[in-house]
């Protein structure tokens, strides 16, 4: 049976997994939090936490708010800086089997390209996964991945900046997604992943204020999967890269939805909060699905049900 996809064909490097579990940007850590609980080289691959230029301490508490089949996040990027990433975390994933791909986020285009720029050529990182769904400060805070020229110019400036195979994550807060996926496809992303999280907020009626500290933050969990898969739908039927789906994935057969609605993969995001061993109880339920429908490569589910 094979479970392994490729995630970047058409870079020299590649991008090849093991099997098509990933996790999500945010929820896996640097993955060390995670190598107790369970074995972590069986995923396909890492994302790590989103990392800034310089060290972040995130946004102010409250950060989280558990909401109706969800979770509203507001942690505000909290990191410790790509320079420690580069000498302190990929040591450490240099000696890892599985790929970890490190998640950027910028404020400016130049942002994006140096960040790109010093992760290129360094042991450990399989690739690099665009957060594109943050404020542009040059444009009046207006999120780069909510249009297409924006989204295009970051993924064009990365992609001169690394020879690293590229994924760029789209953000389901715009109009147009599939323009802004069409975009960044013919700007050279190897990749497209999505959702990022879709805006929402509580408001405490006992204070009569927002429950956040940020007021508003990210919707995540099973609340938002059928939203995702739809879009995952979309954006799989109009572009020629890899697509990795994620959004509220908590079991294998919500992971094999997103495979047959077109992705090559999944990442699992909040699921990593209520059960630190869903990856990999997703992982085996896909086989055991595999085996029961008699099919000998994963490959032959990508797209299967989109008819």
């Amino acid at each position: 049976m094979n479970l392994s996809v490729q995630l970047a064909p058409k870079n020299k490097k590649g991008l090849l997994l093991a099997n098509p579990v990933m996790t999500a940007s945010g929820t896996f850590g640097w993955g060390t939090e995670y190598e107790h609980p369970f074995d972590i080289q069986r995923l396909g691959a890492i994302v790590c936490k989103g990392t800034t230029l310089k060290p972040r301490e995130g946004n102010p508490q409250p950060r989280l708010a558990e909401t109706p089949c969800g979770v509203l996040n507001s942690i505000g990027l909290q990191n410790i800086g790509i320079e420690a990433v580069i000498t302190k975390k990929a040591p450490v994933w240099a000696g890892w089997r599985v790929p970890v791909i490190v998640n950027i986020v910028g404020e400016t285009v130049e942002e994006y390209a140096r960040l790109a720029g010093m992760l290129d050529g360094v042991a450990g990182i399989g690739g690099i996964e665009v957060n594109i769904g943050c404020p542009n400060i040059e444009a009046g805070g207006v999120e780069f991945g909510t249009r297409p020229e924006p989204a295009a110019e970051v993924t064009a400036a990365v992609k001169a900046a690394t020879s690293l195979p590229v994924m760029v994550k789209l953000t389901p807060n715009t109009g147009d997604i599939v323009g802004v996926a069409e975009a960044v496809a013919a700007a050279g992303a190897d990749a497209i992943s999505l959702i990022n999280t879709p805006k929402g907020m509580v408001i405490d009626i006992g204070k009569r204020r927002p429950l956040l500290g940020n007021i508003f933050g990210g919707l995540s969990g099973p609340a938002i999967r059928p939203l995702a898969l739809y879009l995952v739908y979309k954006v799989a039927g109009a572009v020629e890269v890899p697509v990795v789906g994620m959004g509220g994935i908590a079991s294998a057969s919500d992971a094999l939805q997103f495979i047959m609605a077109g992705a090559s993969a999944v990442q699992m995001g909040t699921a990593n909060f209520t059960d630190p061993n869903s990856p990999l109880e997703i992982l085996e339920g896909i086989e055991e699905f595999m085996k029961k429908e008699g099919v000998e490569d994963i490959n032959e589910l990508i797209g299967a049900g989109r008819g």
